[in-house]
């Protein structure tokens, strides 16, 4: 299992769900189902939509429940000023990955979410060296991502993270990997 950690950058704050957090659980329900029900944000991925406020809270209690039982872990990017949330990043482990794709090797994966209004602005150029550095001092140093090849933004964030291409995944994305040792 890998141990929690913060990240800090500049306005920026990445982070699980925090004890705090429950004390406004209605208002975080709200700003998952704000995000992933975002056209824009879904535009390469309509397959991860939330349809409702009841989805919401069943995916943020899935999320909860599968980062304490080591399957997947999910941190939320806020902004520190106001905690609203930018986005998202999942991470899964290997289990998780061998339950929904075949490859031959099965690493880390790191998935990153993030609002329309918080893109351009490099988070993700940003904090996914950050979470890399913190994946390696836990041990993990083969960390992958799938992205579509139409999702010029998710490429350059990956590229400028040190991810490569290793093959295509699908007819419409490619299985990008950094090996961070």
């Amino acid at each position: 299992m890998l141990d929690p950690f913060y990240l800090e950058c500049g306005d920026l704050l990445v982070h699980p769900f925090r004890p705090e957090d429950f004390e406004v659980y209605d208002e975080w329900v709200s700003a998952v189902f704000d995000l992933f029900s975002d056209n824009e944000m879904l535009l390469f991925i309509p397959e991860k939509r939330i349809a409702n406020k009841a989805e919401a809270e069943t995916w943020l209690k899935l999320t909860l429940l599968n980062f304490h039982s080591g399957q997947n872990y999910v941190y939320f990017i806020t902004d520190r000023e106001n905690s609203k949330l930018l986005g998202v990043i999942d991470i899964l482990t290997p289990a998780k990955v061998r339950q929904f794709y075949q490859l031959q090797q099965y690493p880390h994966f790191v998935e990153f979410y993030l609002r329309k209004q918080s893109t351009g602005q490099s988070i993700m150029t940003t904090l996914l060296p950050m979470l890399i550095g913190q994946l390696r001092k836990q041990g993990i140093n083969t960390l992958a991502a799938v992205a579509n090849r139409n999702n010029i933004a998710a490429k350059k964030v990956l590229r400028k993270s040190g991810f490569k291409i290793r093959e295509a995944f699908d007819h419409n994305q490619d299985l990008y990997e950094i090996n961070a040792a």
